[in-house]
């Protein structure tokens, strides 16, 4: 039996795993809202580079204004910030059998619900080193790791369906905690934002902004703990050992530091669409959460709401990247 699939943003993460889905045989509609992109995917396809080679595929694309009337299987891959506009448009269309799998940053699944119920809502943790380097065109790192789950808990045949769809990227892990792996991708996403400040790789300066950049990451997931969230490791990222001792944290980064150095990408998206694409980021709206799960909690997050801020200020030319800014946080913790 053939597999559809609508993936709505066909930007990093939904243009890479469109083009493998389809490798693997699936049937896969995109829908994106730039022009241009959709104008190289129309004539040339959507070509796909990564470490082993690089390989295109002919898909449909369309704006949202020729979208079928209905849809069953989505794979949401907007960012997170336009999250709730494109549920409340997925929601009269979606089939009584649809369903909707948030493939994006953040914490995402809880306002999709509220537009298409809990039932028909798809948990996904997605790490993907990829980004748009021209319309029609993603560069894939190659690696990374996608665990799936149902946001109402547990797994079941449609998780199981798309595990299976995806087999040509590599193997998702089936899990019923999927929030242990979006909260330790928040803070392990936090030292990648913070070093969206400064113009400079990522793991460099992951390297030298350690005391800020501990704490920073140690926060976000002692709210994550508060919340009852048994974190989950991915990739390199070890979360328990920012929560433990100072030598603990120092060798985990080693660890993290090491594995981002073998690494093709060396900036962060956040950095990117600050400084190429001249964007507003997906910050905001993925630290929300955070904040306000603090707050219930009666937790002081500082560091989150400098970091927020300093996003902001960057994105509106308040500030300029500088690495100032992360000496700014060392100070914070050590004074």
């Amino acid at each position: 039996m053939t597999s559809n699939y609508t993936i709505i943003g066909a930007g990093a993460i939904g243009g890479t795993l469109a083009v493998h889905l389809h490798r693997a045989g699936a049937e896969v509609r995109l829908i994106d809202t730039d022009a241009e992109h959709i104008a190289a995917v129309r004539e040339r396809g959507l070509r796909i580079e990564h470490p082993g080679g690089a390989f295109t595929a002919r898909l449909p694309i369309s704006t949202p204004e020729e979208a079928p009337d209905e849809l069953g299987a989505v794979l949401l891959a907007v960012k997170a910030q336009a999250t709730d506009a494109v549920a409340e448009w997925i929601a009269p269309r979606l089939a009584p059998d649809g369903w909707v799998a948030s493939m994006q940053n953040g914490l995402n699944e809880a306002t999709i619900a509220r537009h298409i119920g809990v039932d028909r809502t798809v948990a996904a943790f997605v790490d993907l080193f990829a980004d748009v380097v021209e319309p029609g065109v993603v560069r894939d790192g190659g690696i990374g790791d996608i665990a799936l789950g149902e946001h109402a808990g547990g797994s079941s045949d449609r998780v199981r369906a798309l595990a299976h769809d995806l087999r040509e990227w590599g193997t998702p892990i089936v899990s019923d905690n999927v929030p242990g792996f979006l909260w330790s991708k928040l803070g392990f996403g936090a030292m990648l934002v913070a070093s969206a400040l400064a113009d400079d790789d990522m793991g460099d300066l992951i390297d030298r902004h350690r005391a800020g950049l501990h704490a920073l990451v140690r926060e976000v997931l002692e709210v994550a703990v508060a919340e009852g969230i048994h974190l989950e490791g991915f990739d390199a990222f070890v979360p328990y050992d920012y929560l433990g001792e100072a030598s603990a944290a120092d060798a985990a980064t080693d660890g993290l530091v090491a594995w981002l150095a073998r690494q093709t990408k060396k900036r962060s998206g956040i950095w990117r669409d600050i400084a190429v694409r001249g964007r507003r980021t997906e910050v905001p709206t993925q630290y929300a959460p955070v904040r306000e799960a603090a707050e219930r909690r009666g937790i002081p997050a500082p560091l989150t709401r400098w970091l927020v801020s300093r996003i902001e200020q960057l994105e509106t030319h308040a500030i300029v990247m500088d690495e100032a800014h992360l000496d700014e946080l060392d100070r914070m913790v050590t004074a």
